[in-house]
């Protein structure tokens, strides 16, 4: 029998078909659009991304040769709300994690509630990307979209009932809506109450690998899917993501390298909470059971080499033209040994955690006439993983220990900044051989709903396999790490720059 992933993102769409060992048998991938603007407004058509996703799912079927399916579950992107009426159509278009029009009702439920308390109970900051701000929002600001508003739910539920399994959310997704008490393990009522709010807006929340009905016959016949096919309950995509790469226990992490960098793992016990607090990191259910789930984020990841790409690469790009070759590959490829003489402070959209900075502005350091365009791109790999020492060290501060790393997206194809955060970071960096890490864990989701593997851990045995390891080299990163003494003062620095640079 084989299973599907599909993967929701912020972007695009993505379905893979595997086999119960975790080979890639068909894939196919879509992307849509967002609706932004200057106001902080971030919405998308929810009926484009549902056609789209049955493009994907139908196309990844064929290109497998149309196997009887076992089950299929989702990854899929966090923190959108829509807003369905009676008929359960949506009533508006989705409003999107990083639409920022809630800040004012994320600040209202901060002083109502208090900041500390609010995340001791929900594990979640009072802040514009959550989903109960959102909901919050379009109660005061569309109310004739409100009064036909008969349930709020994230794109987990939205997909899981237009595949033919309406009204159930993982619970990885609820515990990141700030209306999910984590201790009790329920929506909180009281809170909800509070704000003039009903758990009856909310899908029922059911544990990552619950089965939650059947693809619909006429689905099934549109997509020419065969096969009684499980719906099975999926997570957020960052959970997803890291039980795709193996990562179930302490001590173990996902480095994800895309448009952003985000470092994942799963921890025991909420001891910590105050530290995780204090730097900004989420706390919530992770998709291992009984665990609870963190991670940091850099917003620039992957984005900054495009802009050193499109700003500074103009010669290396032309220089790939002619060798029919991927920019990006000739610039990591040019990259000088050892710490580059220049350092970057990569903030272009104000710093991510452990200081989620609005205020900090992107720089670079250290230029003299000497400086080659080499230097610059090396900075650029080097700050990011700076980011990621700093937010290992806050994690760690807190209870939370990594000790090793498994390398997803794009970043992960390249040997040149694989050996980097090896040698800065000090500890062992792994590569998959599937690299679609969040249609991974979300097809050994649909395992375990089905019996195709008896748990989790049974899924990563047999599905998750390892391509290469990258060890730390200790001079290398005593190299590093005098360099690392100079970045940490970097932001704190240039901040009060930083500040007269952004008044009025």
């Amino acid at each position: 029998m084989t299973l599907v992933g599909l993967d929701v993102g912020t972007t695009g769409c993505k379905a893979v078909v595997f086999s119960e060992g975790g080979r890639p048998l068909g894939a196919s991938y879509r992307e849509y659009g967002i609706d932004a603007d200057r106001e902080g407004k971030a919405e998308q058509d929810t009926a484009e991304v549902w056609s789209l996703t049955r493009q994907v799912l139908a196309e990844a079927v064929e290109r497998a040769g149309r196997p009887a399916i076992a089950g299929l579950s989702l990854s899929v992107q966090g923190d959108a709300i829509i807003p369905l009426g009676a008929d359960g159509e949506p009533v508006h278009p989705a409003i999107l994690g990083m639409d920022y029009r809630s800040a004012p009702q994320a600040g209202a439920c901060a002083e109502r509630f208090g900041p500390e308390a609010l995340y001791r109970r929900t594990g979640m900051r009072p802040h514009a990307i959550n989903s109960l701000c959102k909901l919050l929002w379009l109660r005061e600001a569309r109310p004739e979209v409100w009064a036909r508003t008969c349930k709020v739910v994230t794109y987990a539920d939205f997909i899981l009932g237009r595949l033919g399994a309406p009204g159930f959310i993982d619970l990885t997704m609820a515990s990141r809506t700030m209306a999910w008490d984590i201790e009790r393990g329920d929506w909180a009522d009281d809170l909800l109450a509070d704000l003039g709010l009903d758990r009856s807006l909310f899908s029922a929340a059911v544990p990552t690998g619950t089965v939650c009905g059947r693809l619909a016959p006429a689905l099934a016949a549109e997509l020419r899917i065969t096969g009684d096919v499980a719906l099975v309950a999926g997570a957020h995509d960052q959970p997803a993501g890291a039980v795709g790469a193996g990562v179930l226990t302490d001590g173990d992490a996902a480095v994800s390298t895309g448009t952003a960098e985000v470092l994942s793992t799963t921890f025991s016990n909420l001891a910590g909470a105050a530290d995780l607090y204090a730097g900004y990191y989420p706390s919530t259910l992770s998709a291992v059971p009984g665990r609870y789930f963190t991670f940091s984020l850099n917003h620039v990841g992957g984005l900054m080499l495009r802009w050193y790409r499109d700003v500074w690469g103009t010669a290396e790009v032309i220089e790939a033209e002619k060798r029919g070759a991927d920019a990006y590959e000739t610039i990591l490829s040019e990259l000088p040994d050892g710490p580059s003489p220049v350092m970057v402070l990569p903030h272009l959209n104000g710093a991510g955690t452990p200081s989620c900075d609005p205020v900090s502005m992107g720089a670079v350091v250290g230029l003299t006439l000497a400086t080659r365009r080499a230097d610059v791109a090396k900075a650029i790999i080097e700050c990011q993983t700076y980011e990621l020492a700093l937010n290992l060290a806050a994690l760690r501060a807190a209870g939370v220990e990594v000790s090793r790393l498994t390398a997803i997206g794009g970043g992960a194809r390249s040997e040149a900044w694989l050996k980097t955060k090896a040698d800065v970071l000090a500890v062992p960096i792994r590569t998959l051989e599937v690299t679609e890490a969040g249609c991974l864990g979300a097809a050994i989701f649909a395992g375990c709903g089905t019996g195709v593997y008896s748990s989790l851990d049974d899924g990563v045995r047999r599905a998750v396999r390892f391509r290469s390891v990258h060890e730390p080299d200790p001079a290398a990163h005593a190299a590093y790490a005098r360099r690392f003494e100079v970045y940490k003062g970097l932001h704190g620095a240039l901040r009060p720059i930083h500040q007269r640079l952004r008044a009025p």
